[in-house]
């Protein structure tokens, strides 16, 4: 949320796009239906958030299906933190260079996660460093399923409006 947050200083609207299925992993204990409940509710409090879901995981898939539905003239980029960053931009699409061509349908703005992003030179104009609010490394989703695992303080870290599902999805 803080990435959002911080990306309404650059766009007018940030979309949540949960995919069906991603590329890399499956979901784990926590499926699609209940991530999507959590993002629904998490995106409430702030009108120029949406909410999206994708059969595609990859973002050239993402970004070609919101391109459907915003049209050709609407600049997309994808938020992320450094350490994503660093595994899309270095991930086996399976013809070198194919990153690189993705990045003329969408841009990547990137918030320091454990240290800023340098991009690749060829990538420079396309990817782009995101400011977030101090303290944005210490807050992870696997951090926060840790804390509640172990019986640990963890509502401060994520919404107020999750709280109950989070409650309810991790509790079960």
């Amino acid at each position: 949320m803080a990435l959002a947050k911080a990306a309404l200083e650059v766009a007018d609207e940030v979309l949540f796009v949960l995919p069906a299925e991603f590329p890399h992993k499956r979901y784990g204990r926590v499926g699609f239906e209940d991530r999507l409940r959590m993002v629904l509710a998490a995106a409430a409090v702030e009108p120029r958030y949406s909410v999206a879901s994708t059969e595609g995981g990859l973002f050239i898939e993402i970004a070609r299906d919101a391109r459907g539905e915003y049209g050709p003239d609407v600049a997309l980029s994808f938020l992320c933190g450094r350490d994503a960053a660093e595994r899309i931009v270095n991930w086996d699409y399976g013809k070198p260079g194919l990153f690189l061509e993705q990045l003329r349908e969408f841009e990547l703005l990137v918030a320091p996660r454990g240290g800023d992003y340098e991009p690749p030179p060829e990538m420079r104009d396309r990817i782009h460093p995101l400011r977030v609010p101090p303290g944005f490394d210490a807050v992870s989703g696997s951090d926060v399923r840790e804390r509640i695992a172990h019986g640990l303080a963890w509502k401060h870290l994520v919404p107020e409006a999750i709280v109950p599902l989070v409650e309810d999805i991790y509790g079960r």
